[in-house]
């Protein structure tokens, strides 16, 4: 089994291959080109590091939001190109699901948490056995919001993401849980974590065309909601 993974949801872009449960490749930037610029150009270069024939990988996996609308349309659109040309399946991962998988080892609530602009954060928290289990539901909502429901669910919590240096006095302040916050080079998006996350999906068949592909905002965009002020 031969999966590549790719995530673009976020400031981060990046690409990994993984062969059966071993991560063979990984490139990934932080930087401030577009991923317009730096997505095609990583994978050509990851490809001929690994000496890769796309054509023998089994499926594409790939982060389906919530996130930068921007970003996930760029990373949706190379891989249904690629879906296509290569005729593989695609398998779609939440975004805070594949950053959760970054602490899999975790025996707290992993909460992932994304700056989603206008004082609200993209948020889940998930426990871990094998596989995640969303205890937390994911949603758009603001920060104490979020930390309200950490709270009720009553267990040591580990937050991750680029929503922490965003939101961190307000965790502080509010939580009433223990809690801690993720090491860095795990608090970002990463496409190693999706594949992580989907390796359980391609086990149980959860495999989809990529014309099928769909992608998970949880919110309209602006420009949606300016056309709605206007009553258009």
């Amino acid at each position: 089994m031969k999966l590549l993974g790719i995530d673009t949801s976020g400031m981060v872009a990046s690409v990994a291959v993984m062969e059966d449960d071993i991560l063979i490749g990984e490139y990934t930037l932080n930087y401030k080109k577009t991923h317009s610029q730096t997505l095609m150009p990583m994978l050509d270069e990851l490809t001929k590091a690994l000496e890769l024939d796309l054509s023998t990988i089994d499926a594409i996996a790939v982060a389906v939001g919530p996130g930068s609308f921007t970003g996930l349309r760029i990373g949706a659109a190379a891989v249904k190109g690629l879906a296509m040309a290569l005729d593989k399946p695609v398998i779609e991962i939440s975004t805070l699901e594949g950053l959760a998988y970054s602490c899999c080892e975790s025996e707290k609530v992993v909460c992932p948490i994304l700056d989603a602009r206008r004082k609200q954060t993209y948020a889940a928290g998930y426990e871990f056995d094998t596989v995640a289990k969303e205890v937390i539901a994911q949603d758009a909502l603001a920060i104490e919001d979020f930390i309200e429901k950490v709270n009720a669910y009553g267990k040591n919590a580990l937050f991750l993401g680029d929503g922490v240096p965003v939101f961190k006095e307000d965790i502080e302040k509010l939580c009433t849980v223990p809690f801690s916050f993720a090491k860095p080079g795990q608090n970002r998006q990463s496409a190693s974590s999706v594949l992580r996350a989907a390796k359980d999906k391609f086990d149980k068949g959860e495999l989809k065309q990529g014309d099928e592909l769909r992608l998970n905002y949880l919110r309209v965009s602006q420009a949606e909601r300016e056309r709605a002020e206007k009553g258009l």
